[in-house]
């Protein structure tokens, strides 16, 4: 078997930031506290937790004192800024660049629409942690939507703003933003611009890798994609290989193969999301060609 790893897939800059501030700051110190898993990869958290990572809540962020935090890639409410001012908390600030610049456009946005009587909507995972941090721009009066039953939250004879949460799908957010504009003509008869103000606010580190590995699925007869099952963009990435190959496999690491997904001779393509880690997926590659070896000597 030919066993490829995809050069595009594992960390996007943001992600690859914070571990790299996690693991300096982590050099001068026995132990570090992160406010949610610092990506979501069990594996890579687990062996950050060894390194002295130690994740934690917004609960219990309150009773911390004196000591330092990370904030991830996701970013941040406000309200997390104050309750560090509060309580003496050093913040070490690994917000994804892209992720505070969206913030900023949210809030921007939203003292607008309070003008205007109207509504910043959000296409994106409720209680996802980016998510938070965008709602907490607008007091959290934005309305979150992912699925058509979300819909039914907006009022259409309101202005609407819609943002996307970085890592969503691109054909998603075109869908619904469609969605979002019919049910507004019905409500009123027409769609002006000051109806609707749609932003595509995804990362496009994230929305470029779904043509490289629609183009990597079709050219590999077998598929791994390897992610963590709480990974928001590993499930959206996902959908696109298994769209474009149906021998497509999710798998968060290589103890999940079954032998049986393998014939001789096959081409193998290994990828993952924005959240997995290149020594994972060379681990899933390693463990392949073991695969390879028994099904020879069989």
């Amino acid at each position: 078997m030919q066993v490829t790893i995809d050069k595009n897939s594992g960390y996007c800059f943001g992600v690859e930031f914070a571990i790299k501030m996690a693991e300096d700051e982590m050099e001068n110190t026995d132990q570090l506290y992160c406010l949610g898993d610092i990506v979501h990869n069990d594996m890579e958290v687990k062996r950050l937790r060894e390194k002295g990572l130690i994740v934690i809540d917004r609960e219990k962020l309150q009773e911390l004192s004196n000591c330092k935090v990370l904030i991830r890639a996701h970013g941040e409410p406000p309200e997390t800024y104050k309750t560090a001012i509060e309580n003496n908390i050093e913040l070490i600030d690994a917000s994804c660049p892209v992720v505070l610049k969206l913030q900023h456009r949210v809030k921007n946005a939203f003292d607008k629409m309070e003008k205007e009587n109207g509504q910043i909507v959000i296409y994106g995972k409720k209680g996802h942690a980016e998510v938070i941090g965008l709602t907490g721009q607008t007091l959290e009066k934005a309305i979150v939507v992912m699925e058509d039953a979300d819909l039914d939250k907006i009022d259409y004879n309101r202005p609407v703003t819609l943002f996307s949460q970085t890592t969503k799908s691109t054909k998603g957010f075109y869908e619904l933003s469609h969605k979002i504009e019919d049910r507004i003509k019905d409500a009123k008869g027409e769609l002006t611009e000051v109806d609707f103000n749609a932003n595509d606010s995804i990362c496009r580190q994230v929305s470029n890798r779904e043509p490289q590995l629609q183009k990597f699925a079709q050219e590999n007869d077998v598929v791994l994609f390897v992610s963590g099952k709480k990974s928001s963009n590993g499930k959206a990435l996902y959908q696109v290989c298994l769209t474009e190959n149906p021998r497509s496999y999710f798998i968060e690491n290589e103890t999940e193969l079954d032998p049986d997904w393998f014939h001789p001779g096959d081409r193998v393509g290994i990828c993952g999301a924005t959240s997995t880690p290149m020594w994972l997926m060379e681990q899933v590659k390693a463990y392949v060609e073991t695969l390879e070896e028994n099904m020879l000597q069989a």
